[in-house]
């Protein structure tokens, strides 16, 4: 399946534009934002967990990065509340259920070979730093070989100046109301511009927290297996 899947191209999908379909076990859904693969695939997807739902363990081989977005995502090793953002490496493995439902973000098959270091952060208790400009707040989350992950939150009537971003920029909007010359984009809304898109950013009244990746649009990320299509058992989980 391929989704999104020509990078050159600038994507902006609305909070609720893409439909939810069913995962290979029952109670978990996906609305697919990019996707290229079968069942195990290099894919970006917000997945929702009913509740008492969950999936078979499995091994993520290209990796798997989430942020949580509501609810209370859980596995062998925790329980990860709203805000939580996790990063397991490239053939680690876990047993993933939601006892009260939960909804996610969720990256695969797009770490770099050697990003092998677990991440557990729990934004809502992190340190949040001064940006570039009056009224930007950024909270790092990860960096490795030229891809940066943050959150960032502009407070309201914020401005950013005309920018490049060399190796393109990946953006969710968690809250308020993105803006730039090109449109508003609301709570939900999922960007990804290329390798050399250029935009003035700022919001209005509501402010704004984003979720954003720059650098990663064509980055050295771990190769899929040849495949057809996988087994549930193989599966990588949404």
């Amino acid at each position: 399946m391929d989704l999104n899947s020509d990078f050159a191209q600038r994507v902006v999908q609305g909070a609720h534009e893409a439909a939810w379909t069913a995962s290979p076990l029952p109670g978990v859904e996906r609305r697919m934002l990019d996707r290229i693969g079968a069942e195990v695939a290099r894919a970006t997807s917000i997945v929702r967990y009913a509740a008492n739902s969950h999936f078979d363990r499995h091994v993520h081989g290209g990796g798997e990065e989430i942020l949580v977005m509501e609810g209370v995502f859980s596995d062998e090793r925790g329980d990860y509340p709203a805000g939580s953002y996790l990063r397991n490496p490239p053939g680690s493995s876990h047993a993933p259920f939601s006892r009260a439902g939960c909804t996610l973000f969720v990256k695969l098959w797009q770490f770099a070979p050697d990003d092998m270091q677990p991440v557990r952060i729990d934004t809502a208790s992190a340190a949040w730093h001064a940006g570039l400009v009056a009224g930007l707040t950024v909270m790092p989350l990860h960096e490795h070989d030229g891809v940066s992950t943050a959150l960032v939150r502009w407070a309201p009537h914020t401005r950013f100046s005309a920018h490049t971003h060399p190796g393109g920029e990946e953006i969710l909007v968690l809250e308020g109301v993105f803006r730039d010359e090109d449109g508003d984009y609301p709570a939900g809304t999922w960007l990804r511009s290329p390798r050399g898109s250029r935009h003035t950013p700022y919001t209005g009244a509501e402010g704004a927290l984003i979720y954003v990746k720059v650098g990663a649009i064509g980055a050295n990320f771990m190769r899929l297996p040849a495949q057809t299509a996988a087994p549930k058992s193989a599966s990588q989980a949404p």
